[in-house]
């Protein structure tokens, strides 16, 4: 067994930690679980609790740049209040429900370059100290892989994808960032679209989709942002047309006028959810439950982007830099790593 980390604050000699999670991807509400791998030090020490944190890499836009941070966005407790004698070895599993809205990070098994961990923190005679951090595969929902099928299918390109500090106003978001996914408009909107982003704000029995788009300029007139939001359920996923579905998400997006993008939504919040300010603002519509047949499952045109190399090598390489630059600033005032 092999233990990344020896726990700085407590010290050469102190216990060492190392988190190992169930292999394979999770999603967005589903349960991730793993084992927490404890191995006493050179005395008896008591452990207070063993706490694990969802961490995030995430962007914030000021009027003179952006920024990027680490925001921890949920925390659960795994164990604790036992004494861990010298040199034993313990090993504590764990499972635990992973947040609606947590975000997506691969697609059809390729990366989306979105960088999330879970990092451990022991509490161990009144100090805390964070162990390593390790990557966390999130895949998506059903209901969040068909509308990106239908964009695929439709002609839509995988562009990026990113997660922003704030909050969208109307809407049910309960996370303090939301996930952008930036598509390259197909051949039929490219004339209108410079680009569009899709977000995902997903709960225990609706899904809002929220879709962004730059348009483009007229003759007579400036290009400008649109914003619409649109709400399905889990249990529309085989019984709707997804296609035509989301092809009128786009038609409804194309007619909206200028400055949709400092209005509000002005529709209840499906989720009971108050709205609290807004990062976003911009007027909404909501889909009715479609009637159709059921999009035939398979690798669309927007998972191909994916495939063909639409994640830049600097964006990998980013993804592994925080994660090292993570273990590095825990590491600072530990001796050495077995």
């Amino acid at each position: 067994m092999v233990f990344k980390r020896l726990l700085g604050s407590l010290g050469v000699g102190g216990p060492s930690v190392d988190t190992v999670l169930d292999p394979g991807p999770v999603t967005p509400g589903g349960t991730v679980s793993g084992q927490v791998r404890l191995r006493g030090g050179n005395a008896d020490f008591t452990i207070e609790h063993i706490t694990l944190e969802l961490v995030a890499h995430v962007e914030a836009e000021h009027h003179d740049g952006e920024s990027r941070g680490t925001v921890v966005f949920h925390q659960h407790v795994v164990g604790g209040h036992f004494r861990l004698a010298e040199g034993e070895e313990r090993t504590v599993p764990f499972a635990f429900a992973l947040p609606w809205e947590t975000p997506v990070t691969e697609l059809y098994g390729q990366s989306l370059g979105i960088a999330l961990g879970v990092r451990t923190e022991l509490g161990v005679a009144g100090a805390k100290d964070k162990g390593d951090l390790d990557p966390l595969a999130v895949r998506p929902l059903p209901v969040q892989e068909v509308v990106l099928e239908a964009l695929g299918q439709l002609g839509f390109g995988f562009k990026s994808a990113d997660l922003e500090l704030g909050h969208i106003g109307g809407t049910g978001q309960q996370l303090p960032f939301y996930q952008e996914i930036e598509l390259v408009p197909s051949p039929r909107y490219a004339h209108a679209f410079n680009e569009v982003e899709v977000t995902f704000l997903t709960g225990s029995v609706a899904m809002e989709v929220v879709l962004e788009a730059d348009k483009r300029g007229g003759l007579f007139s400036e290009g400008h942002d649109t914003l619409s939001r649109f709400v399905v359920t889990h249990q529309q996923v085989g019984h709707t047309d997804w296609n035509a579905e989301v092809d009128g998400w786009l038609q409804q997006l194309l007619a909206h006028h200028p400055g949709g993008a400092h209005g509000s939504y002005g529709h209840a919040d499906p989720y009971g959810h108050g709205h609290g300010d807004g990062h976003k603002h911009g007027g909404g519509h909501h889909s009715g439950p479609g009637v159709g047949t059921a999009v035939a499952a398979g690798a669309a045109g927007l998972a191909v982007g994916v495939v063909g190399g639409m994640v830049a090598a600097e964006v990998v390489d980013e993804i592994g830099d925080f994660f090292e630059d993570e273990d590095e600033d825990g590491d600072e005032g530990d001796g050495d790593e077995d």
